[in-house]
C-alpha cells in the first residue's frame, strides 16, 4: 500500500515496495534478537564470587606494580641528579 501511494511508476513502486519490504525485514529481525537475547539472559548464571576474587587479585597485582614502577622511577631520578651532581662538578 505505501509503494503504491507513494509512487507515480513501476519503478517507483518496486523500489519504495523493497525498501519498506527491507525496512520491516530488519526491524523483525531486530525484534526478535532482542527477545532472544532476554529469554536467555534470564537463564544465564554468572558466577559473582569467583569473578570478584579474581577482581581482587588483579587490584593487588596492579598495586604491586604500581610501586615497583614507583620505586624505578625514584631510582631514576636519584642516578639523574646525581649524575648531574657529577657533571657538574668536572666543569
Amino acid at each position: 500500500m505505501f509503494g503504491i501511494l507513494k509512487s507515480f511508476n513501476a519503478e517507483g513502486l518496486l523500489a519504495y515496495t523493497f525498501l519498506i519490504t527491507i525496512f520491516f525485514y530488519l526491524f523483525s529481525h531486530i525484534i526478535i534478537a532482542f527477545y532472544y537475547r532476554t529469554t536467555v539472559a534470564k537463564n544465564y548464571f554468572f558466577p559473582k564470587e569467583q569473578h570478584e576474587k579474581k577482581l581482587d587479585y588483579y587490584v593487588v597485582e596492579i598495586n604491586k606494580r604500581e610501586k615497583l614502577i614507583d620505586s624505578a622511577i625514584k631510582i631514576t631520578d636519584a642516578a639523574i641528579k646525581t649524575n648531574a651532581a657529577d657533571m657538574g662538578s668536572v666543569r
